[in-house]
């Protein structure tokens, strides 16, 4: 199983970005999907969630009307598009997937809002 994320960078405030997550070695479309994020000395954080059909999402209060996940199980890919971002939406953005093999976490991708 690898999860491989990307999108991440300096933003403004009120900036967007899109993540990406690039899926492989489990059958993608089985499997709901996660973004979770973590700043330094905090425990990671749950930031949203999709089913494997994509038919049903789940979100954080603090990104609700500002973050959308999607997927696409053709390409085996997961987003995050994050818009009006904050200077607290700084942190550290993980995919995740629970499979029946285990829980398994990308690298992270970094996501800095700051003027």
């Amino acid at each position: 199983v690898q999860l491989v994320e990307s999108g991440g960078g300096l933003v403004q405030p009120g900036g967007s970005l899109r993540l990406s997550c690039a899926a492989s070695g489990f059958a993608f479309s089985s499997y709901a999907m996660r973004w979770y994020r973590q700043t330094p000395g905090k425990e990671r954080e749950l930031v949203a969630a999709i089913s494997s059909s994509g038919g049903s999402r789940n979100y954080a209060d603090s990104v609700k009307g500002r973050f959308t996940i999607t997927r696409s199980n053709a390409k085996n890919t997961v987003y995050l598009q994050m818009n009006s971002l904050k200077p607290e939406d700084t942190a550290v953005y993980y995919c995740n997937t629970e499979i029946l093999s285990g829980n398994y976490w990308g690298q992270g991708t970094q996501v800095t809002v700051s003027s």
